[in-house]
Order: structure tokens, then sequence, then C-alpha cells
């Protein structure tokens, strides 16, 4: 089972009563021992003179004490965890998927800069770069005849049937706006993989916090389970008390709430366990509960996570706020592209084309070669417009960046000051635990010496129990305040 975190000692023959630990609890610094109680006062007459003769309490029976069943998956390292995500996570899987779509479209800008020759079709209206072949039938045809001394000659008029076929090769000589789409589209790749790497820092940042709150929620679902046990424990003595008639009912009814009170706690505290290991599952693109080995440490999460990330000396080389500043480039960028469509574009072009239909005198096949020069003059305002809608982009791409700046640093700020906050936090918590134990401890002495009330032993008690949650939140705060400080000036490079 586990070790104690602490032990109340009841006096005169009666069971002791304790909290639990688990035995191989991934805690950050473990909680010191209690100050053994004082030893009671000597030759002082007990209110209740027959109680040391009596027989132990039984061990408390409850089907609530039983522990929560454990998940189906369990992780047992966090190079276990990191391979899951690394498969699993749909949000990862998107942002690379984001990388290969700017790849793709770097190549479709650098297509409309190479030679265009390829199958195609529409006659003399097909665009260039093109293999085009035509036949024809004449429905409607008439007989000419043509008088050539010796003989008449009869000609189809037009040629019933007719077959031709050109191809077309063109090439971009001078288009500056394609020949920038190109290298736009190469900072936006570098955007996307910045991008990329931003998400798989957040990804684990956050996949080793729910690790550290599944853990949490673990202990505390066991210190709960021994809250329970110490108010079953606190209502036999009271029952005990009030067959001797050294307690009345109303003691017992108070033992009663604290017991419910406890259970209450309880399942509050198993339903929470629950959802952290959903959420964990959720972490890991798993529809499931997943758990956490017992061995596997938590305050060694931020040197496991820096094995795949590495620590950065500013906000500057963060990756979300590099991927912000290259958004900014791509975004001016764009609005230099969009000023390169007033230059002309000039095309080279070359035809070459056969046809069953000859004129006469003329060659079959013909092969041409010229230049196409094109200089919009006016379109109807549409550049005008890209232009005013691109100088918005820039702005906006800016603002993004300078508050994405100020976020990153006050983000900073508070991982920093979060250590001390929680360690300072931990601190306290120790020492209300210490303090609550102790009246705790002393509270139940005088509770069984006939001394005190039931609503002194009730309190006691549920101060005791929060005092326990508390203390093991804020063990576990310390380890996320470490994680937090790691990963808010860190990359994590694909």
């Amino acid at each position: 089972m586990r070790k104690g975190f602490f032990a109340v000692c009841c006096l005169m023959g009666w069971p002791a009563v304790g909290y639990a630990q688990p035995q191989a609890a991934p805690a950050l610094t473990p909680a010191p021992a209690l100050t053994p109680a004082p030893a009671p006062a000597p030759a002082r007459p007990s209110v209740l003179p027959n109680l040391a003769e009596l027989p132990a309490l039984p061990p408390v029976e409850d089907p609530m004490l039983a522990p929560v069943p454990p998940p189906k998956r369990v992780l047992a390292s966090w190079a276990d965890a990191y391979q899951l995500l690394q498969s699993r996570s749909t949000n990862l899987k998107s942002a690379v998927d984001q990388v290969l779509q700017a790849q793709g479209q770097t190549i479709v800008a650098f297509a409309q800069y190479l030679p265009a020759f390829g199958g195609c079709a529409g006659g003399s209206s097909a665009p260039p770069g093109c293999v085009n072949g035509t036949y024809t039938h004449q429905l409607l045809t008439r007989t000419a005849f043509e008088n050539v001394p010796g003989e008449p000659i009869s000609t189809i008029l037009p040629i019933p049937n007719t077959a031709s076929m050109s191809m077309t090769l063109s090439q971009d000589i001078i288009n500056v706006q394609e020949f920038d789409q190109i290298f736009i589209n190469k900072m936006m790749e570098d955007a996307s993989r910045l991008s990329v790497d931003d998400t798989r820092r957040t990804l684990e940042f956050g996949l080793a916090n729910q690790i550290v709150s599944v853990v949490t929620a673990e202990r505390s679902a066991e210190i709960n389970r021994v809250g329970l046990r110490v108010a079953l424990e606190q209502l036999a003595l009271t029952r005990r008390k009030e067959a001797l008639g050294a307690a009345m009912s109303l003691d017992v009814v108070r033992a009663q709430q604290n017991a419910a009170n406890a259970r209450v706690t309880l399942v509050n505290g198993d339903e929470a366990l629950r959802q952290a290991r959903e959420a964990l599952g959720l972490a890991l693109s798993l529809p499931e509960e997943t758990g956490v080995a017992p061995e596997l440490k938590v305050d060694g999460l931020a040197q496991e996570a820096l094995r795949s990330c590495r620590v950065i000396d500013s906000i500057e080389a963060r990756p979300d706020v590099a991927a912000a500043r290259k958004n900014l480039e791509v975004a001016k960028r764009n609005l230099q592209n969009t000023w390169y469509s007033f230059i002309p574009v000039i095309t080279g072009q070359s035809t070459l084309s056969a046809t069953t239909a000859v004129n006469n005198g003329y060659p079959n096949p013909t092969w041409s070669i010229g230049a196409a020069v094109s200089f919009p003059i006016f379109d109807g305002g549409t550049r005008y417009g890209t232009i005013k809608s691109e100088q918005a982009q820039t702005d906006i791409a800016d603002q993004s960046l300078q508050t994405l700046r100020y976020q990153a640093i006050i983000q900073v700020e508070q991982a920093q000051r979060g250590i001390e906050v929680a360690e300072a936090s931990y601190r306290v918590a120790l020492e209300q635990r210490d303090l609550a134990a102790q009246n705790d401890a002393l509270t139940q002495k005088l509770w069984v010496r006939g001394q005190g009330t039931s609503v002194d032993l009730v309190t006691a008690s549920e101060a005791h129990r929060q005092a326990e949650q508390s203390l093991v939140v804020a063990e576990f705060g310390v380890v996320k305040a470490h994680l937090a400080a790691i990963m808010a000036l860190s990359t994590c490079p694909s």
C-alpha cells in the first residue's frame, strides 16, 4: 500500500488513525514527518474508567474505501508519452499538413514561370503552351467545275474533311510578379515550419501538465480515502462512547455528518481523477482514460522534455514570435508583389502547325516564333483595391507581432516569478498541514479522555483533510511552475 503522511494516535488501546501517502509517489519534495504528539499528562483520572479494558475497535470496512479502478492505458515513461504525441496528435498533424500545403503552393508558383507545353483543347482560342488537334467534317458542300483544256475538273467546296494539329511552347521572359511569388511562398513555408515548432512546444507543455494533473488527482483520491477511513473510525469511537454513556446522540450525528462530508469529497475527487485521465488521453488523441505509472517521476519531466526541445536566449527566438515576424515579412512582400503587377509582361512563343487543307503556295507544316507584350492600362481598379487590402494586412500582421511580443514577455516574467510563488505556497501549505495534523491529534486525545466537544473533533478532522489536499496541490504546483518556466523560453524543432 502506501507509507503514512502522519499518524494520529488514540490513547488507551484504541487503533491508530492515519493518512497514507503513495509508496512510489512521484513527489517533488517529500513532506517532513510530523513532530510526535506530547505524552499524556500522568496521574489524571479518566472520565471513562473502563475504557482501557475494552477491546480495540475492528478495522472499518466500507465499499467506498476501494481504490479507483486503474485505466486501460498507463504511461510508463515520458518517452512513451512523447512517442504517442508524435504519432497520434491531430493538432501536430494539422500543423505538418500546413507545411506540405505551403510547399505545394511554392511548386505552383515556380511552375508559372517555367515553359508551358502540354495537352489542351480549344482550337485557335486554346491557351499558349499546348498541343491542339482538330478534325472537321463539312455537312453543306457544293461541287464546282473548272474548265481545263482536255478534261473538266470538279472540286467540292469547302473541303469535306480536314484535320489540323498545332503545338505551342510559351515562356515568360519578363514577369516580375510571378518570379517574386516564388520567394514569397518560400517565406510562407518557413512560417509554417515555425508554427509546427511552436505547436510541438505547446503540445509538449500541455502533455507534461496533464501528466502532473493526473498524478495530483491520484494522490488526492488516496488522501480522500484515508480521510474517509479516519472519519469512519471516529464515528465508531463516538458510538462506543455513546454506548458507555460518555457521549450524546448529537455527538454521533456530528460524527456521521463528518463521515458524509468525507464521502462527498471522495466522490468528487474520484470524478476529478477520471476527468484528469480523460484529459490526458485527449492530449494524446486517445478516446479513453490514460493513467500514469507510479515509477514515472514528475519532478524530472522538465529535463525529459528538454531532450526534444532546447532553451533559447530571448523571446525573439521563440517559435511563435518568429512565425509572427515571418508572417509580417510575407505581408510586406505581398504588398510589393502587387505593385509588380504594373510592370509589363513579356512572353516568348513558338508554334508548329500542320493541316490537311493546304492553300496553294503555302508550306505545310508551318513553324513560327514571336514575342508578346502585355501591358494592362486599366483593370477597373482591381490592382489599387488589392494594394489597399495588402497595406491593411501588413498593418494587421505588424500589430499581431507586437501583441505577441508583449504577451511572451509577460508569460516569461510570470513563469519565472511563478517558481517563487509556488515554492512559497508549498512552504505555507506544509506548515498548515503540520499544524492541522497536530490540532487533529490533540483534539482526538482530548476527546478520548472526555474533554472537548464533538464539534472540535469534526472541525479538526475536516481542517486536516483540507490541509492535506492543499499540500498535494501546492507540492505539484512547484513541478508545474518549473515546467512553465522552462517551456516559456524554449523551442521544439522537428
